[in-house]
């Protein structure tokens, strides 16, 4: 395949959500793919399998390393690297850091290309400066492997969770995450077909529990995402309309490509 000069364009098609001002795309179903966009800061939180538009966003988060999370990282950097952008910045847990690289050595290896791309590994704590006025720090989740949230802009504006389990909320050390303007949070399953006790199995955060730590979340917007696949749009639209107060009014769902 030839490279071309122009950027693949699927913006057309998206159907953005507009939360406190901020345009916020993307896909996030439970065990297939996780990417959320926001487009006018140039920033993606998760790959999972590299829808089209990511490859637009010149900087990547990415949280952990199931692969419904990171599994398109490496056609984000060749993709960019064909319409001959510049090579993105990519943040990663430290702890997965090594095991990134050497996925694209071997990815250089099997394709010849060169896979251009700045990696940065952060621990819990950790802040790194994308631009001036776009900060990025990690915080600690707990999920079945290693993962990690982290927030944007200097001021935190924009907290992303990845996968993991409520014990996050409890957290004194992630206040400032429940203080952000918008969180985007895991939200995997929603209604009593689902117990809790499975939820903290798998990892995973349920609705009833947000509900039930409703009052340490003080941030303006709350974007729902990671449903599971075995529910409806209808039944997700169902209990986010139906959340009690201080949750009503401010709580939103990802729904795209259920």
């Amino acid at each position: 395949m030839e490279p071309k000069n122009e950027q693949p364009n699927s913006s057309k098609k998206a159907k953005d959500l507009n939360i406190e001002g901020y345009p916020v795309g993307g896909l996030s179903i439970g065990g297939h793919e996780t990417c959320i966009i926001f487009p006018t800061l140039k920033v993606a939180f998760d790959i999972g399998r590299c829808p089209p538009r990511a490859v637009s966003q010149d900087f990547l988060l990415i949280s952990h390393a199931h692969m419904d999370h990171i599994g398109g990282l490496p056609m984000y950097v060749a993709t960019r690297g064909l319409y001959r952008m510049k090579p993105p910045t990519i943040i990663v847990p430290i702890s997965v850091k090594e095991d990134v690289e050497k996925l694209f050595e071997v990815h250089r290896k099997m394709d010849h290309s060169e896979l251009k791309h700045n990696l940065i590994g952060l621990d819990v704590g950790e802040e790194f400066y994308l631009r001036k006025d776009l900060k990025v720090k990690a915080f600690r989740t707990y999920h079945v492997i290693s993962s990690q949230i982290t927030y944007t802009l200097t001021e935190p504006e924009i907290a992303f969770t990845g996968d993991t389990m409520s014990d996050f909320i409890v957290d004194e050390s992630n206040t400032d995450v429940l203080r952000a303007r918008i969180l985007v949070i895991e939200c995997t399953f929603v209604n009593n077909s689902i117990t809790v006790e499975h939820a903290k199995d798998y990892g995973h955060t349920h609705l009833s529990e947000i509900i039930g730590y409703a009052e340490r979340f003080k941030n303006r917007a709350i974007l729902l995402i990671h449903f599971s696949a075995r529910y409806t749009v209808e039944e997700i639209e169902e209990a986010v309309t139906g959340l009690p107060p201080p949750l009503a009014g401010r709580t939103f769902a990802l729904t795209e490509g259920f």
